[in-house]
């Protein structure tokens, strides 16, 4: 699983993907992060800095899971993969805790605007927001950049086209971000309840709010370990086609 898990991480930096992912998310966020808080004065909105950290996160994830298992399907190598002395749930958790390094290596560094903006900026900006409440939303960043990198493997998972991985991933994200948006137009209350269930944005909210939500957590680890396990069926049903 080590051995895998190197590969994976080292294949970010042989190629321009993983310099593209970190100079992107950087660029977007702290342009996010500008227009937010620093130029926005007294109107300025922490919440929707991290608004808007969920949407990038959303986009840009498909960037780090649309080779994981495509790309091995693609040039023939899954076989030797497969054949290897390591378990499928070794082999799926390596490559979701080597896209998910790069995530959260790339979004913490990003983070060093908030001690800095705190530090230098503390007389206005300490009067409106918690650090708490940012640190909590920091939190639920990386729970639900780990919920749409195990979306990104399974959808992966089940194409030998990287595109289409990257296409997949990214509509299914945007539905799970809109469910709770949908509930606007539907009468319906049973299915009202079930879009709020599954909205990871309707989750989120309450740790942007500045508490810390045990259901949400679970939530987030669940549906994390719920497309990993698929995701090992797939290839079990895969081995032995």
């Amino acid at each position: 699983m080590i051995a895998i898990y190197k590969r994976e991480l080292y294949s970010f930096f042989t190629t321009p993907i993983g310099y593209v992912y970190i100079a992107m998310f950087w660029a977007v966020s702290s342009f996010a992060f500008c227009v937010t808080t620093l130029l926005a004065g007294l109107d300025s909105n922490m919440g929707s800095y991290f608004t808007y950290e969920l949407i990038i996160i959303a986009l840009m994830t498909p960037l780090l899971t649309m080779r994981s298992f495509a790309d091995e399907r693609r040039l023939k190598t899954e076989q030797l993969l497969l054949t290897a002395p390591v378990s499928l749930p070794g082999f799926v958790g390596a490559k979701f805790l080597a896209s998910y390094t790069m995530f959260a290596g790339t979004f913490l560094i990003s983070c060093i605007n908030l001690p800095i903006m705190f530090s230098y900026l503390s007389d206005y900006y300490l009067y409106h927001y918690n650090v708490v409440t940012a640190m909590g939303s920091c939190i639920a960043l990386l729970l639900v950049g780990a919920a749409f990198i195990s979306i990104g493997l399974l959808i992966s998972s089940l194409t030998e086209n990287q595109m289409v991985a990257a296409i997949g991933t990214l509509t299914a994200s945007a539905a799970l971000l809109g469910a709770s948006l949908a509930n606007n137009y539907i009468g319906f209350a049973p299915l009202r309840a079930v879009l709020r269930w599954i909205s990871i944005y309707a989750r989120f909210t309450g740790f942007s709010n500045g508490y810390f939500d045990v259901a949400s957590l679970i939530y987030y680890i669940s549906f994390a370990l719920v497309c990993l396990f698929i995701t090992v069926r797939v290839y079990e049903k895969r081995r032995w086609a």
